[in-house]
């Protein structure tokens, strides 16, 4: 088995687009075959290095591997026009100047649903010759057979006047040359297929190859929670988009992988190895399936806290620029869902505390500085300084004044961190240590009481 990705470099790698990466790869790697990595670059306006260097940067993100390539298309130029001239001397093809408005005047005589046909002619742009007869049947690994009549379908251009060759004519060649046995690709790519099937026909009775066709399969589309096709409106919709706001390469396959493919049983978090285990192409849907940026966070919250907690740090450690996380992570790890949650957590212990009014307003009234200069001298003299004898003092201090726990331990939070989300105060406390603990609180307790509803 041969299998390729072949991205269009016109922008970052969306998420329909590793999706379909990821599902080329774990096939690849279930059969024991090969990916190839092809950059379909024809599109000369919008094709740029930067954007081949983000989708590569993206799918090495992603722990997505490739056996050849990257392959340019457009260095394979020698090629296409070798196999372009064929079709032209076979008679497959010819040249033509006809124009949209000869298409259009032409339906206009032969009726709507008839396909365009043309006369040969000296010059012009290169379109491919369609049996009038007969059809085209699209057998699809996914969706079943489709039939394109002939009759319905118009003779494509397949190269412009100056020679150089149009999308579905690269890809059939491309797709031939390297063997693909498996095309795996996005659903809107359907309506290209019967014109490829079309050009590999024409290279075999050209005397060009002898390959049977690809096996198609064509992917469900995207939508987002809203049954609405996918877009920038859902949340993230670029791979490096998803790395920046801190999700973990391994739990995005995972859910990638979950998008129109079901692993046979009701089971969510899979392994790389088990999804490479189980992937088929059996097991693809039809239905569209619906990315959900708020279950892709479940999930990766999941990852986060299977991590050990030194590689959990690491991993924060490469996000956020800063060393020495290991304990603030492990501290972290129960609370956070991204790599993203972590800095707003526990970053005010590890700086400055923030300036939260309303934390001040609510914790720290004159209640709550009585409150908390009783835990500073409960806190004061511990030793060791350690989350067990915090924990102690601080429960003992709250059964002598017959409080809440809340009422003791979130005027503390405020103190040290300026707001009433943290780590667990004992943890938390304990991080910082005594000094930088009594440090904080004094601070706050010197500070001018806050002004209700300032």
């Amino acid at each position: 088995m041969k299998v390729r990705f072949a991205p269009s470099p016109t922008g970052a790698l969306h998420i329909g687009g590793a999706r379909t990466a990821l599902f080329n790869w774990l096939l690849a790697r279930h059969e024991g075959g090969a990916l190839v990595l092809r950059i379909e670059d024809t599109d000369r306006e919008r094709s740029t290095p930067e954007n081949i260097k983000q989708i590569i940067d993206a799918l090495r993100w992603l722990e997505l591997d490739w056996d050849e390539g990257p392959i340019l298309q457009t260095e394979r130029g020698e090629r296409h026009a070798q196999a372009l001239q064929a079709l032209l001397d076979s008679g497959r093809a010819y040249r033509s100047q006809a124009t949209a408005e000869d298409v259009k005047a032409y339906k206009e005589r032969h009726g709507a649903d008839r396909g365009f046909r043309g006369e040969a002619e000296t010059s012009g742009a290169v379109r491919l010759r369609v049996p009038d007869d007969g059809a085209t049947v699209v057998h699809d690994a996914i969706r079943g057979d489709t039939r394109f009549e002939h009759v319905h379908m118009d003779e494509p251009v397949i190269a412009r006047a100056d020679g150089s060759v149009l999308y579905n004519f690269a890809v059939a060649i491309d797709d031939l040359d390297a063997g693909i046995t498996h095309v795996v690709r996005g659903e809107d790519h359907v309506s290209n297929t019967p014109k490829q099937l079309l050009v590999i026909e024409a290279t075999r009775e050209a005397g060009l190859t002898d390959a049977p066709d690809p096996v198609y399969a064509h992917l469900p589309l995207l939508h987002g929670p809203d049954g609405k096709k996918l877009s920038k409106r859902h949340g993230a919709a670029s791979v490096q988009e998803l790395r920046d706001v801190g999700f973990l390469p391994e739990a995005v396959r995972n859910y990638l992988a979950l998008l129109g493919w079901g692993a046979g049983d009701d089971s969510t978090v899979l392994s790389t190895p088990e999804l490479v285990e189980r992937f088929t192409l059996e097991r693809v849907n039809r239905n569209p399936a619906r990315f959900d940026e708020e279950k892709l966070r479940w999930l990766n919250g999941v990852y986060i806290r299977t991590l050990a907690p030194e590689e959990l740090a690491a991993r924060l450690e490469g996000y956020t620029g800063r060393a020495g996380l290991e304990r603030a992570a492990q501290i972290s790890q129960e609370k956070i869902h991204t790599l993203a949650d972590f800095w707003p957590l526990a970053g005010p212990l590890l700086d400055e505390p923030l300036e939260d009014a309303k934390a001040r307003e609510r914790w720290l009234d004159e209640k709550g500085r009585v409150t908390l200069a009783q835990s500073r001298k409960a806190l004061a003299g511990l030793e060791p300084f350690s989350e067990t004898e915090i924990e102690r003092a601080l429960g003992e201090l709250i059964e002598r004044l017959g409080a809440k726990p809340r009422e003791v331990y979130q005027p503390l939070r405020v103190a040290i961190t300026g707001t009433t989300v943290s780590p667990g105060i004992f943890e938390s406390l304990a991080l910082i240590g005594r000094d930088e603990a009594l440090r904080r609180i004094d601070a706050a307790l010197s500070a001018p009481a806050p002004a209700p509803g300032a």
